[in-house]
């Protein structure tokens, strides 16, 4: 009798951790049908990036590092492959098959700027790259943090990037909602903002963009952000990285008067909204 009742229970937490499974599957399928799109103002990068087209007009390697906290690290993501800088590096290769391509995942879990700062000579500087793409903002604003210490370390570190020649793209936090519980989120956007038209950098409009899913598209939260209510899941790491590279390969690829970059080279142009085909 024993036995039987544990053979019992063990069926029945069998059949309990398949249906998971399959709710997990399920919801993974239904996110994958989910298209990514986003609207071209907040996808396109303002500014062209110098560097980056000199090295893809000599097709020449290219080394982009990116550098934040817990969502650049790829926390809430299934996998270390699921996070964005490794979505970015599928992309880009994808968008440019022929050249060598390679992005750098120096992410560190509850970092604010300044700790960010304080890792650039080593994690930054000393990778030779290309392209910084900074992701900073969030856990001060989780943290209360005053926002003008905030702008001086951007300034201070988008000074030192630009100083060794690198091209910078600032990118702010994430529309989730315990960013929406603290007070000074928007205060946070609007310095970036400015940070980056004071020093000349581009900014990829991360809080819009998932705003816009949220607000516009009426994607629910659990679409795009895991259950702690912070950290993005995969199909939103893998949007962000999509909506990310296309912006690069549009920002690395626009004619300038001093550059003009090959028909070969152009990516399609963005749309009314920025959309990635399914594959």
């Amino acid at each position: 009798m024993r036995n039987t009742v544990k053979t019992l229970a063990n069926i029945g937490f069998a059949a309990a951790l398949m249906l998971c499974l399959q709710a997990g599957a399920h919801a993974s399928d239904t996110n994958t049908k989910v298209p990514c799109t986003a609207p071209t103002g907040e996808a396109k990068l303002e500014r062209t990036l110098i560097r980056t087209a000199e090295r893809l007009r000599a097709h020449q390697p290219i080394t982009i590092v990116a550098i934040g906290s817990s969502s650049t690290a790829g926390a809430g993501a299934s996998s270390p492959a699921a996070s964005y800088p490794n979505r970015l590096e599928a992309e880009l290769r994808l968008r440019f098959p022929d050249e060598k391509i390679t992005v750098i995942n120096h992410g560190v879990n509850g970092e604010v700027g300044s700790d960010m700062l304080a890792r650039f000579e080593h994690d930054v500087i000393d990778e030779k790259p290309d392209l910084v793409l900074w992701q900073v903002g969030s856990n001060s604003v989780l943290r209360d943090h005053p926002l003008a210490p905030a702008g001086e370390v951007m300034r201070e570190g988008i000074k030192t990037l630009k100083k060794a020649g690198i091209d910078v793209v600032l990118i702010d936090p994430q529309y989730a909602p315990k960013i929406l519980t603290k007070h000074d989120f928007n205060g946070m956007n609007a310095l970036i903002e400015v940070t980056a038209k004071e020093t000349s950098v581009a900014v990829f409009h991360r809080f819009s963009i998932m705003r816009y899913w949220h607000e516009t598209r009426d994607l629910p939260f659990e679409t795009f952000v895991t259950p702690d209510g912070l950290h993005m899941n995969d199909w939103g790491y893998d949007c962000w990285a999509k909506l990310l590279g296309a912006s690069i390969a549009e920002a690395a690829t626009r004619p300038t008067p001093h550059a003009i970059t090959s028909a070969s080279m152009a990516p399609a142009m963005l749309q009314a909204k920025v959309a990635v085909p399914a594959r």
